[in-house]
């Protein structure tokens, strides 16, 4: 497979200049954006495999960029890299179609498991797969079966629901309002999402105190590993 190719999309040269040197150095091939119009033209002449892209950009809110750029490719993944750490933020960009959020300062190595981790789930069409493996855990679509370890799970109609969910968008943080408008319509409720959620790691996690297959991005919503 040939090497990917990212975009990044920031402001500052110094940080394009830190990631240019480090990501090439881990066999990505790079593109550079200053600004939300160069950052549309330069994946419009050489579409990339993922998009690095900064919120706070001179001409574009990075936001608006990010719509354009799901519009004419749904399934590009784009990690949002940002100083905005706030919870408000944070919820806009995933519900524009982001899938994973860093904020600046960041770790380099944190960086480039989480472009791997949404590069790995953007080449899943939808990220609609019918049979999901991770670790112990085996989850199948089609027959709706869980397994863990080989052995069956039984889950209620409801979190049956919630897992489809996010094994759907599996690597992607999904918001509580994104999962409570698709199952609840407009009546959903956090507290009762949290309920299932807590249940759900009750019977697929080893630990349910140290999730590692139901991760929370505090304030913000779950993502499934």
């Amino acid at each position: 497979m040939s090497d990917p190719t990212l975009l990044v999309v920031d402001d500052e040269p110094a940080i394009r200049r830190l990631l240019r040197t480090t990501l090439a150095s881990q066999s990505w091939r790079i593109l550079e954006a200053g600004s939300g119009e160069q950052a549309l033209q330069r994946a419009s002449e050489t579409p990339p495999d993922l998009v690095l892209l900064d919120l706070g950009l001179p001409d574009m809110d990075g936001v608006e960029v990010l719509r354009q750029l799901r519009r004419e490719r749904p399934n590009l993944p784009v990690v949002i890299l940002s100083v905005r750490d706030d919870e408000r933020g944070k919820v806009a960009a995933l519900e524009a179609g982001a899938d994973d959020y860093v904020t600046k300062p960041f770790s380099m190595a944190e960086l480039i498991a989480r472009l791997r981790n949404a590069l790995r789930h953007g080449l899943q069409q939808e990220g609609t797969v019918p049979l999901f493996t991770s670790g112990d855990l085996t989850i199948d679509l089609v027959r709706r079966q869980i397994f863990r370890n080989g052995e069956e799970l039984r889950l209620s109609p409801r979190e049956w629901d919630i897992l489809r969910m996010l094994v759907r968008y599996a690597g992607r943080v999904l918001t509580h309002q994104t999962i409570m408008k698709q199952l609840w319509g407009p009546t959903g409720d956090v507290q009762q999402l949290r309920v299932y959620i807590r249940q759900i790691r009750q019977k697929i996690e080893p630990d349910p105190e140290r999730p590692r297959h139901i991760l929370t991005e505090t304030g913000v919503g779950y993502r499934l590993l």
